[in-house]
């Protein structure tokens, strides 16, 4: 967490140019205006940067690893090198495996195939569902949000102390996809391994906000996905030891996973698997989405992650001073105020529907936030202080406008915001509270969108 006070002395940078800067959207109330993207956290926009390299290679797309003409060698060596450059950025050690997938979601998932035999796994409650839900055929203990970075460290102790005796797994965030707050990783990780445990990071929406280092951070995996990386197309990263993915079966059998097969004399088929990155990449990857996210890495790398965070925490200041000056806001967190934290936060307004908020802002104010649940259920239900039975689901907002909901509202941003869009969101929420919509709005397919042709006013 030290970055941030070091950030403090370095020169602020400007945003970084992304797809989409441009773009107008129409407003309800007449006319249009550039689009704020405000929803980083979901999805990032992608880096011109990228866009250009993906450009520039598009007209040399040739087979992968099977082809002998000078296109499928080309693009066999921007794969790989393209694996190096990742593990590169992610300060991988000797010995250790970058796997590509299509995302977090599915990085997790091919871990949790992987897990020896026995296996337990201790997990959060406030974690993403992609880190909460994969490992379902192991023995799982769920652990209860902590209010404090020490009391996460504290609890996760007790909770392997008292393991039985075997394999044992520890995931958690590095930043949380609700909050934006940082998680202890590293005494996490010292304490995983004191009692015999590993650990797996989600770094979906640390990466790329901070720098990732896995022999620093001294965990086992980490795991991350390109469209938060401000890299288009669906890829993943899965990096770490590895051991348990040798010793696993691969998790998609086919070609790219093999390296022998052959029939038996009974008729039935031998199969001699890979024990490279490959073992768990079969079929045909997707060159495209893997070269975005070493470019994506290449350019945050350039750019200086220390003049990067020192930006994003000015404006992470920015909005939460504006949020404070609105008595009716409740911002969420789980370690108070002072903890550090990404350009990730949440709240909700008193007498809003958090739905009907997020669809003014669009709607009014040409902002693109996101409402709901944010696919933590448990994380959000625990900072509002719900009843698990009420009303909320991730994506469906029940309530109708001016109803309470058990949503939140979600504002997102990174190394491609402009100023004015920060500066734009605040005054959004400043007027809507005190003035109040300038539309009517109802609720269609499970979203809540302006009544067409029916002003509030």
């Amino acid at each position: 967490m030290s970055v941030f006070t070091a950030a403090a002395d370095q020169s602020i940078c400007a945003p970084l140019p992304v797809l989409g800067k441009d773009v107008t959207v129409p407003l309800v109330t007449g006319g249009e205006v550039t689009y704020a993207a405000l929803d980083y956290a979901a999805s990032a926009p992608a880096l011109q940067r990228v866009w250009d390299d993906v450009a520039a290679y598009a007209p040399y797309y040739g087979s992968v690893h099977r082809g002998a003409g000078y296109l499928s060698q080309l693009s066999t060596d921007l794969f790989e090198s393209s694996r190096v450059t990742v593990a590169e950025f992610l300060g991988c050690r000797e010995g250790d495996q970058v796997i590509f997938t299509r995302s977090t979601t599915d990085s997790l998932n091919l871990l949790a195939a992987a897990l020896p035999a026995d296996c337990q796994v201790f997990v959060f409650e406030t974690e993403h569902h992609a880190s909460l839900l994969p490992w379902r055929d192991a023995r799982v203990t769920y652990l209860n949000a902590p209010r404090t970075p020490a009391q996460a460290v504290a609890t996760l102790e007790r909770a392997l102390a008292d393991r039985p005796v075997g394999p044992a797994l520890v995931c958690v965030t590095g930043a949380s996809n609700v909050t934006g707050e940082l998680w202890p990783v590293k005494e996490l990780a010292a304490a995983a391994h004191a009692h015999g445990a590993r650990i797996v990071l989600d770094a979906a929406q640390l990466a790329p906000h901070h720098p990732v280092d896995i022999g620093e951070l001294d965990v086992d995996w980490v795991a991350f996905s390109g469209h938060k990386l401000y890299a288009p197309f669906g890829s993943g990263v899965l990096a770490g030891r590895s051991d348990w993915l040798c010793d696993a079966e691969p998790y998609l059998a086919g070609g790219g996973a093999s390296r022998k097969v052959a029939r038996r004399t009974d008729g039935g088929v031998d199969v001699e698997w890979h024990t490279t990155a490959a073992r768990h990449e079969a079929g045909s990857p997707n060159v495209i989405g893997v070269y975005s996210i070493a470019s994506a890495c290449k350019a945050l790398t350039e750019a200086g992650f220390d003049s990067l965070v020192a930006r994003e925490q000015q404006l992470v200041s920015e909005v939460r001073a504006g949020l404070a000056e609105v008595p009716e806001v409740k911002v969420l967190s789980l370690f108070g105020d002072d903890a550090p934290r990404v350009g990730v936060i949440s709240f909700v307004v008193e007498g809003w529907n958090s739905s009907h908020f997020a669809a003014a802002l669009s709607a009014e104010y040409g902002i693109g936030v996101r409402d709901g649940l944010f696919c933590a259920h448990p994380l959000v239900r625990t900072l509002l202080g719900s009843d698990p039975q009420d009303v909320g689901e991730c994506g469906a907002p029940e309530a109708e406008p001016g109803e309470k909901s058990l949503n939140a509202i979600r504002v997102s941003f990174g190394a491609g915001t402009p100023d004015e869009h920060i500066e734009r969101f605040v005054r959004a929420v400043r007027e809507l509270v005190s003035e109040g919509a300038q539309w009517k709005y109802r609720t269609e397919d499970g979203r809540c969108v302006p009544d067409r042709g029916t002003a509030q006013h």
